[in-house]
């Protein structure tokens, strides 16, 4: 989860042959944590596509693709806690506070979303309903929370990914399943794929940058 010469403006990426320098003091290297959370989509809502909806592709054990998909958001959270735990060595007492902030964030979001999914197929009488909230009002909490951490940071490409994830999970709504199983898969693992090139792009860039 491209070009700049040496005299032209910064740019967010620059396309470089070079290794991937180290990232400054507080810079998060997102690569790893892309590259899970993409898996975890392609897989996850993949297998979900296709084992799901009146005529299924492919017959699936129905715990499948929920393992595949929790699986990868695990690993991609434990990459996500290592990187920003290392990003705070060296950092100052307030962006240490903004990156505790941002990851209690998660815990509080996430909670949320479990009181209204919940909430909402109980009140309704519609057990159901949580097949369709729950990955897309996760790919929606995500995509908000890649907004407030691309602010904070100043990190275009994150920023960028939180307004795709957002968007596509909403959008994916209208199709109803297993079509919004397909969107989370392609559109979704998709944009990890594209941030996940892109990442060593943007890391290079902000390395020029911070010599000049």
């Amino acid at each position: 989860m491209f070009a700049a010469t040496p005299t032209a403006a910064p740019t967010l990426f620059a396309a470089t042959t070079d290794a991937v320098p180290a990232h400054r003091v507080g810079e998060v290297d997102n690569r790893s944590t892309y590259i899970s959370f993409g898996l975890a989509y392609v897989l996850g809502h993949g297998a979900a596509a296709v084992s799901k909806g009146a005529s299924p592709l492919v017959a699936l054990p129905g715990w499948l693709p929920m393992a595949l998909l929790g699986t990868g958001l695990a690993v991609g959270t434990v990459y996500s806690t290592v990187a920003a735990i290392r990003a705070q060595r060296g950092a100052s007492r307030s962006d240490v506070l903004s990156g505790k902030l941002l990851g209690a964030s998660w815990i509080s979001a996430f909670t949320a979303l479990f009181l209204a999914i919940t909430g909402l197929a109980y009140t309704l009488d519609m057990p159901d309903l949580q097949t369709m909230l729950w990955p897309t009002g996760s790919g929606f909490v995500v995509g908000l929370i890649y907004l407030g951490e691309g602010a904070v940071r100043r990190n275009l490409l994150h920023y960028g990914l939180g307004t795709w994830l957002a968007l596509i999970s909403t959008a994916a709504l209208f199709l109803g399943a297993p079509g919004l199983f397909w969107v989370l898969a392609i559109a979704g693992g998709g944009g990890y794929a594209v941030a996940s090139v892109l990442e060593p792009r943007r890391l290079t860039a902000l390395a020029k940058q911070a010599q000049r």
